[in-house]
């Protein structure tokens, strides 16, 4: 069944029917499982609580979307946060969170970077040894057992690249050549080659070609925190939800709000109760619920659903949901070039260096990551005039106009992309008084980065400030993540995965070990941050527990 299949979208189930699968959430995970839940035969019902934006409704708004937050979940839509830095602190408000609500969840307006974990992601503990401050544990999985459904990702969600030395093994190839290169990764390569390191072709959930009846990239260059008005990007909105829809047994139920998972006296669950547009409250029965909200939304709603036999939320008898929150750290680094750079043309990044994967543990603190190059922002002016501009330039007036005409066009960046070590404190948790539009406790962050973090982070600055003048900057500036307040929009661990149910909340294979029609299955699952992009990993976990769910539901054990 091709990506491009078109039905009716309309109400399938009523609340009172009892269906096979609610799934809380549409995005990178939850799309996948809607797909692989209903071609298996079962009955689906996905609950969004954002709306559905076709393809073609898509705009190249920057106030809107950038500035006005219209595709992300935060404050200015009624759903105020809290953030502090460590559990003795007071709680302030602040967006420390950023999510999309939206029909294809943040896989609409991701960048759509696709790197692979690694082994060392898998068992860092094993490979490494404990850090202090740090909850490092070993996956109950490894590569190999992921690997297939890597592929899957590739072919199924559609993603260009390029194999070579530079990629972990695989057992297929891309199914689309890597999308031509722009000028910042020209860039990237020179400077990389001078200093020894080796640029490659960047993996991205883009087409570079026509790939599953759906059109390729446009080149528009609207890609980061923007929907694609031509479907080339491969978010779940159009690889996976039409496939599930089709089937005619799976029904989007859209601007629909889950605030609990509710219960039999047996402890398994038996659906979840939302609000829709208006308000109404409604319940949605279910032979087994799959949660697919993100590394924030998911442990919320584990912990709204407290009872007498789940006194401290659902699912959460190791105390672990919510815990062990990681961010991924970041660096940017902005070169400026006396000739034309135009780096806002196309898509994000085209070249990335992985030489600093794994940092040498003589320099005395563990991480890794990949460097990518890019517009010195997001790729839209606005955007570069709030953050982007060089600290000892001028900052108002004609002077400042002027500065903003040359750097846009004559920039670009490198941007680093790093581990998060888990830590236990990190956390997502209820704000005791603080809440949101439908009067639930707000989320409130808990965060801190990990010294190691902080100095992978600058570690990654100094390479990149490097290869930039390698490759020819006449000026270069940055930043990282451990100066500034510390903000995501990749949530992880918040769920972890992992065999003892005393240190982790979901099973190998993401069933909820105290209870067993309960699945969770989004970034929360993750037991390490990898290096920088998780969601290629978030879809081939999604695949995986997919194929699990379907064949123990077929027997009779779901």
């Amino acid at each position: 069944m091709s990506g491009a299949a078109k039905v009716v979208h309309g109400r399938l189930f009523q609340t009172s029917d009892e269906v096979d699968f609610v799934i809380v959430g549409s995005g990178a995970a939850g799309g996948v499982l809607a797909r692989e839940l209903s071609v298996a035969g079962f009955t689906v019902v996905v609950l969004e609580q954002g709306p559905r934006i076709e393809s073609e409704e898509f705009r190249h708004d920057e106030w809107a979307y950038t500035n006005n937050g219209e595709l992300s979940w935060g404050t200015k839509q009624g759903h105020p946060q809290t953030y502090r830095r460590t559990e003795a602190d007071t709680a302030e408000p602040r967006d420390a969170l950023s999510y999309a609500h939206n029909v294809g969840g943040s896989s609409v307006h991701f960048a759509a970077n696709y790197w692979r974990f690694r082994d060392i992601d898998f068992r860092e503990r094993s490979l490494i040894g404990p850090i202090e401050g740090a909850n490092v544990a070993d996956w109950p999985i490894g590569y190999d057992d992921l690997e297939p459904y890597y592929s899957r990702v590739d072919w199924e969600i559609g993603v260009s690249g390029l194999a070579g030395p530079w990629d972990p093994r695989r057992s297929r190839d891309y199914p689309c050549a890597p999308m031509p290169v722009k000028s910042p990764g020209v860039l990237l390569e020179r400077g990389g080659r001078a200093l020894g390191y080796q640029a490659y072709p960047a993996p991205v959930a883009i087409l570079s070609e026509p790939h599953n009846d759906r059109a390729p990239c446009a080149h528009c260059g609207f890609c980061w925190g923007f929907g694609c008005e031509y479907g080339a990007k491969s978010s779940t909105l159009v690889a996976m939800i039409p496939q599930a829809e089709a089937t005619g047994r799976c029904e989007i139920r859209t601007l629909s709000t889950v605030h609990r998972v509710e219960t039999d006296a047996a402890g398994r669950a038996t659906g979840v109760v939302y609000w829709d547009a208006d308000g109404v409250e409604h319940r949605q029965q279910a032979r087994a619920v799959i949660l697919a909200a993100n590394g924030a939304e998911t442990p919320r709603l584990l912990l709204l659903s407290e009872s007498s036999r789940f006194p401290d939320g659902l699912a959460n008898s190791s105390g672990m949901v919510g815990r062990n929150l990681m961010f991924n750290g970041w660096s940017w680094t902005v070169g400026q070039f006396e000739q034309p750079v135009n780096a806002y043309r196309g898509i994000p990044a085209t070249r990335v260096i992985h030489d600093f994967y794994t940092i040498d543990p003589a320099l005395g603190f563990y991480g890794g990551g990949g460097i990518d190059s890019r517009c010195a922002a997001d790729g839209t002016p606005i955007a570069f005039a709030d953050y982007a501009i060089p600290p000892d330039g001028p900052q108002w007036g004609a002077e400042y106009a002027a500065s903003l005409k040359e750097l846009f066009t004559h920039t670009a960046a490198f941007v680093g992309h790093t581990t998060s070590l888990p830590v236990s404190t990190n956390s997502v948790s209820l704000d005791p008084t603080l809440k949101d539009r439908w009067g639930r406790p707000a989320l409130r962050t808990t965060y801190a980065d990990h010294p190691h973090d902080a100095r992978t982070m600058q570690f990654f600055e100094a390479r990149a400030e490097e290869i930039m003048e390698a490759a020819g900057a006449t000026r270069v500036w940055g930043a990282n993540g451990s100066d500034w307040d510390p903000t995501s929009q990749h949530l992880l661990g918040t769920c972890r995965m992992g065999d003892d149910p005393a240190s982790s909340v979901v099973d190998r294979y993401h069933r909820a070990h105290d209870v067993p029609n309960l699945f969770i299955c989004d970034g929360s699952s993750l037991v390490s941050s990898g290096r920088g992009q998780p969601t290629m990993t978030i879809q081939a976990l999604a695949f995986r527990a997919g194929e699990y769910i379907a064949e123990a539901a077929g027997r009779g054990e779901v």
